[in-house]
């Protein structure tokens, strides 16, 4: 078997000693993930009971996983919907709609606006990121492909006053990606969650309150 890179032996050092993935596993979470979006969605208050949520790029699963406990914790009697997908498969979550696919896909995505149907989504998540090759001028136009995709999903079936909050990775495209969702949201902001390792060049911008007259109107 051939030795692991260094690089690589580093980052099953730093995974495996990092106390975010430690208490994820203590609690039953399918990733650290869960608290970069605990810490984000907690923040600003942005679940209500009842709220249709779209988490984009969802697996293994832990945004979905969160959302829909606190979803139940909020309102039992009012438990919303949860809508997840991505390209990779996801073991079943309970209370969660999974569609697998491709979101660069047509089909896909028609899928899933038909399973939403008429229904305006309250909350769109994207922790979406393209398989990394470790060279920027390839793998940064790949995740703001990604991104635009997700901020057209947002304009179309996000309802007005909805929030939007998404991965961004900061590089070519990424000032002119906040400007374009300025004009859309009453107000944007530019986090870093502590969870989020601090050499990752990844940030969360949070976009809310849908503006009736933008694109998607």
């Amino acid at each position: 078997m051939a030795t692991r890179s260094k690089s690589s032996q580093r980052w099953l050092k730093e995974h495996f000693s990092d106390p975010f993935v430690k208490k994820a596993q203590a609690e039953g979470l399918r990733s650290r993930a869960a608290y970069k979006l605990e810490e984000l969605v907690e923040r600003d208050r942005l679940l209500k009971p009842g709220m249709v949520v779209v988490d984009l790029g969802a697996a293994p699963g832990g945004w979905s996983q969160w959302v829909r406990a606190e979803l139940e914790r909020l309102s039992p009697q009012e438990p919303g919907r949860v809508v997840a997908l991505d390209i990779l498969e996801m073991p079943t979550l309970a209370g969660v709609e999974f569609l697998h696919g491709d979101f660069r896909d047509d089909d896909v995505l028609s899928r899933l606006e038909q399973s939403l149907g008429k229904t305006l989504v309250d909350l769109v998540l994207s922790d979406m990121a393209p398989n990394k090759s470790g060279v920027d001028a390839v793998d940064q136009p790949r995740a703001m492909h990604l991104a635009e995709l997700a901020m057209e999903f947002a304009d179309r079936h996000l309802k007005p006053g909805g929030a939007f909050l998404i991965k961004l990775f900061q590089g070519v495209g990424f000032d002119d990606y906040v400007r374009q969702l300025r004009r859309r949201y009453a107000k944007v902001a530019i986090r870093k969650p502590a969870a989020s390792r601090k050499r990752s060049p990844e940030v969360y911008a949070l976009a809310q309150g849908k503006l009736p007259g933008s694109p998607a109107a």
